[in-house]
């Protein structure tokens, strides 16, 4: 299993290098890091990219339920966008209130809310080097943008204070609004 890392680590904020060429160190690092993905548990985690386990490269993996397949996407890239959602998993805050947040493996006890497009248009290639063209909707939309972000050195908290939103730390199971 592999180590993720945590912020303010340097590789978390830089842009991602290409793969060049999909062998078998590559292939490895893709079982490594579902197995990772797999074992995190508290949070459950439903995406993973490179750089969370330090390394400097444009992969990223998805696994949005327990039940769902791992899907690898190498060389990612968002060609087209439309309909703006906030579609995230909810959370209730400290004082009842649901609203729907993000949060991230690298961040942890950390949420906010994050808009992103519904809809998206990636072309990736899998691990057997084909590439792909595919529209994303929804949950799944979602979590590929926020693994995109990671391969681009943005963290969603800076997209929660971009968009003008509020973070949440979570302490003891309740989530607070952290001020300033």
């Amino acid at each position: 299993m592999l180590r993720i890392v945590h912020a303010p680590h340097p590789i978390l904020t830089k842009e991602m290098r290409l793969v060049k060429k999909i062998d078998r160190k590559i292939k490895e690092l893709v079982y490594d890091m579902e197995e990772t993905l797999i074992e995190q548990v508290d949070p459950q985690g439903v995406g993973l990219a490179a750089p969370q386990v330090n390394v400097d490269l444009a992969i990223f993996i998805i696994k949005p339920t327990l039940k769902s397949e791992t899907e690898v996407f190498i060389n990612p890239k968002i060609l087209e966008s439309n309909e703006l959602t906030t579609n995230h998993q909810p959370l209730a805050t400290k004082d009842k209130e649901h609203i729907k947040l993000e949060g991230c493996l690298s961040i942890p006890c950390i949420w906010g809310p994050v808009t992103r497009n519904a809809k998206i248009l990636l072309e990736y290639q899998d691990l057997t080097g084909e590439k792909h063209t595919k529209w994303f909707s929804g949950f799944t939309s979602v979590i590929i943008q926020h693994e995109m972000d990671h391969l681009q050195g943005v963290l969603f908290t800076q997209r929660v204070l971009e968009q003008k939103g509020k973070l949440y730390q979570e302490k003891d199971g309740e989530l607070e609004k952290i001020e300033g």
